[in-house]
């Protein structure tokens, strides 16, 4: 397998671990930033256990909120598929967008023209200092590989996104797919 670097758009796969991090045991983040000076991503597949309506009163809607990242969990952030009815979206890459208008994004939900394929939100985010990420990478603790499935990736099920990757890298990736989540549940 060739290595890839770290790009805007990328995949971020957490290695299996059987220690595991709090955080990132199993993660899947999608890289929204990356530069010279840091990253920025967000987890796609830890759900959290409250939905938009929790979170902003006056929208009554059901959207799963996700955990983004260890990094400013009081803040919510959202990506999304619809810079044309979201001002000031920032594009990731391949039609996903990070940000934008957050006034406009809750009257759209409120008007019902936004759904929950089109924008995920993230309590949080993961972020990197300059070098931390490649260190990360030299660890072992990543594997970089690119977003398969573009703009369709806020629709993905997360429940399955981590297991899915494993099975797709192949070779010994496949027999983590299986494992549990804590090995003393084996």
């Amino acid at each position: 397998m060739i290595a890839l670097k770290p790009s805007k758009g990328h995949l971020l796969i957490a290695e299996p671990s059987i220690i595991g991090d709090i955080s990132f045991n199993r993660s899947v983040v999608l890289l929204a930033e990356h530069s010279e000076r840091g990253s920025v991503g967000f987890i796609l597949n830890k759900v959290l256990d409250f939905t938009l309506k929790d979170l902003i009163p006056g929208l009554n809607v059901d959207f799963q909120i996700y955990n983004g990242g260890p990094v400013e969990q009081d803040n919510l952030y959202f990506i999304h598929r619809v810079p044309d009815l979201i001002p000031d979206s920032v594009e990731i890459a391949d039609g996903i967008y990070w940000g934008g208008n957050f006034d406009a994004v809750t009257t759209l939900i409120s008007q019902n023209m936004i759904d929950e394929n089109q924008i995920r939100f993230f309590l949080g985010y993961s972020g990197w200092d300059a070098e931390q990420l490649n260190n990360e990478l030299d660890s072992n603790s990543w594997i970089v590989v690119t977003n398969e499935d573009q703009k369709s990736i806020i629709e993905r099920p997360y429940d399955s996104f981590w297991k899915d990757q494993m099975m797709q890298l192949g070779g010994e990736y496949v027999l983590w797919s299986n494992a549990p989540e804590n090995p003393s549940y084996n």
